[in-house]
């Protein structure tokens, strides 16, 4: 089972137009250049998301798209489910004739611990909102940098203590003395 890029690239796509949409419409080609996405991939996947009703799109000058739905009602199960992406790690694809078995009911013998999976997985989706993945990236914003400063570029506070030679101060005086 995996989640292919659809699916991570319109939940990705969804946290920045909602990050954003509070200035006005969003674009998609903002949108591509601060995620890096093709812009043509993101018309596919808002194609879809408009279609469930995720988002709505503002034509003209300006234009761009809104979410259609406040962020807390907008969950990530939505989003993945609106641009097809399959949550299933069954082999059998969720038709119940799983390849390669020798059961009588046409399972395998792992079939009910893959959709389990499956539910647990829908389950957890359906349980985190865009709003909670927005709040989390405001948050990780806000949060100061894990990066060292560069305090050489920075004015010193306090005036540093310069040594002062105790003896002579050159090679050739130390040389003589």
């Amino acid at each position: 089972m995996r989640l292919t890029t659809k699916g991570r690239f319109a939940v990705t796509a969804m946290i920045d137009l909602a990050l954003r949409q509070e200035q006005g419409p969003v674009t998609l080609a903002g949108i591509s250049q601060r995620q890096h996405i093709s812009l043509s991939y993101l018309e596919q996947l808002f194609g879809k998301l408009r279609r469930h009703e995720i988002v709505e799109s503002v034509r003209g000058p300006g234009g761009g798209y809104n979410l259609a739905r406040r962020a807390e009602e907008v969950t990530v199960a939505d989003i993945i489910i609106a641009v097809d992406e399959p949550l299933d790690a069954t082999q059998c694809g969720g038709k119940g004739a799983c390849e390669g078995t020798k059961q009588h009911d046409g399972h395998c013998m792992t079939h009910e611990l893959w959709s389990t999976l499956n539910q647990k997985m829908v389950e957890y989706l359906d349980s985190v909102s865009l709003k909670d993945l927005v709040d989390k990236q405001r948050a990780r914003e806000g949060a100061a940098p894990a990066v060292l400063r560069d305090r050489r570029t920075e004015s010193p506070a306090v005036e540093p203590v310069r040594a002062v030679p105790l003896g002579p101060n050159s090679i050739f005086n130390m040389a003589s003395s």
